[in-house]
């Protein structure tokens, strides 16, 4: 990592007017991100395993919550139910056989609200027969919602091996409710937070790292150089990733997602070109481990020989001033019970007031990095987003508010957009969304001497 401190600066937020404007080599005013290590793979097994049974115990009460008897899930080894990512123990890397579970909200006789088999003969239906006829469920939900990953998990040939397994009799006790899934996979126990932020914090420090003179030799280095680097850097540590990172160029072929009209935001590799002086550059970013994710967009700027932070220019640093705002205009619209799709109007209604043009497109994260939830926008959907822009706003789970603004650029004579993506988490004290590690407030600037010196690409 680079030796270069952070030089402090408070950028204060107004609603109505962007105050002085500095930029500095590292990202947020008081933080110094570090690479932080992470335990043995036994203790990290460990770890998981306690999140995953604190998770379990709060099946009954959501049974309860959605007023469901029980919920089936059964599933074949390579092709599992989404739910079943979080229900197995750390150790498992598939099912197996025919893995099946069965959750009851209120259990009679003094049975266990849960069961489990791994079992490739009929015994595993023998059982079921049993337990639904002494437990007369009057629902029994199962995941086959057509368009919500974490709802309609069960695989179609399982579903007739359910119906023929246990019977005919009980098809009629079939139900669909979608937030069973969704809520166990969104819910984050707080055991995990402490861990989530040590690896949002190693990925900002790889960021710095990758945006630095350490690695970026302008006119040398290119895009692709660095996404590389950034995922051998990731696996040197130790981590993984859910996603090949991207840098983009932003004052050279622009951001896709600002385009109506392209695809290109679906393909994850950005447009491969040398970067130069004076350039303003992007990444979209995230690492991997314990079973989380995280999802992380910065930008910085490739400073001429011999320039300092000074000579930025203005306009870049201001458009970072109008993305924060953007991102506390939409944390701040984030009420939990809303919908996304009426937290992506208001959101959207405040920020156009206040003269800020740009999109929204908001994710829950955390078990996946694109996790459970109900989704606040998409590139090409504005207005709102069919189903899942329907889904309650839940708490007690991770968001990545992931976003632009546009901004008029006076020394380039035009409009570029300023992306930003940082996570957040529910905090019952505060009663409130609150970064989990920070947030970009300063250009990430690369320095580089007044001659060619070598460096890493």
């Amino acid at each position: 990592m680079r030796g270069l401190k952070l030089l402090l600066t408070y950028l204060v937020n107004s609603v109505a007017v962007f105050p002085a404007i500095h930029a500095h080599s590292g990202t947020a005013p008081g933080k110094t991100p570090q690479f932080q290590p992470l335990p043995s793979l036994r203790e990290q097994a460990e770890l998981v395993d306690g999140w995953t049974e604190e998770r379990k115990a709060l099946i009954p009460g959501l049974l309860r919550k959605y007023s469901i008897d029980a919920w089936l899930m059964s599933q074949r080894e390579y092709a599992e139910d989404t739910v079943f990512w979080a229900l197995k123990e750390a150790t498992q890397f598939s099912a197996r056989r025919r893995t099946t579970h069965l959750f009851l909200a209120d259990p009679i006789d003094g049975a266990p609200s849960s069961y489990s088999w791994i079992e490739n003969t009929e015994a595993v239906w023998t059982d079921l027969r049993k337990i639904l006829a002494a437990q007369q469920p009057r629902s029994i939900a199962l995941n086959t919602h057509p368009e919500i990953a974490f709802s309609g998990g069960l695989h179609a040939g399982e579903l007739d091996a359910v119906v023929k397994g246990i019977g005919e009799e009980w098809k009629d006790k079939f139900v669909l409710e979608p937030m069973l899934g969704v809520e166990l996979v969104a819910t984050m126990v707080k055991g995990r937070l402490p861990w989530y932020r040590k690896m949002m914090e190693t990925a900002w420090a790889i960021i710095e790292e990758g945006f630095s003179e350490k690695v970026i030799v302008p006119g040398k280095s290119t895009s692709w150089d660095v996404e590389w680097w950034m995922r051998e850097r990731i696996q040197s540590l130790n981590y993984t990733t859910w996603f090949q990172p991207s840098v983009f160029i932003l004052t050279g072929q622009g951001f896709p997602a600002a385009d109506e009209f392209s695809a290109a935001m679906d393909d994850p590799r950005a447009p491969d070109r040398p970067i130069e002086y004076g350039d303003l550059i992007h990444t979209d970013f995230g690492v991997s481990a314990l079973g989380l994710n995280t999802d992380t967009q910065h930008i910085g700027y490739v400073l001429y020989p011999g320039e300092t932070e000074d000579d930025v220019p203005k306009g870049f640093v201001e458009g970072l001033k109008k993305v924060n705002r953007l991102q506390d205009i939409v944390k701040s619209n984030m009420k939990i019970g809303m919908t996304g799709n009426e937290i992506l109007r208001a959101a959207l209604k405040q920020a156009h007031s206040e003269g800020i043009e740009g999109k929204i497109y908001c994710h829950a994260t955390g078990e996946w990095g694109h996790s459970a939830g109900t989704v606040i926008g998409m590139t090409n959907l504005q207005d709102e987003v069919p189903v899942l822009g329907d889904l309650p706003l839940l708490k007690n789970t991770y968001y990545s508010i992931e976003l632009f603004a546009e901004h008029f650029v006076p020394e380039r004579n035009r409009s570029i957009v300023f992306p930003q993506e940082e996570d957040v988490y529910w905090d019952d004290a505060t009663n409130s969304w609150e970064w989990v590690y920070g947030r970009q407030e300063e250009l990430l600037l690369i320095k580089t001497p007044s001659e060619d010196a070598p460096g890493e690409l």
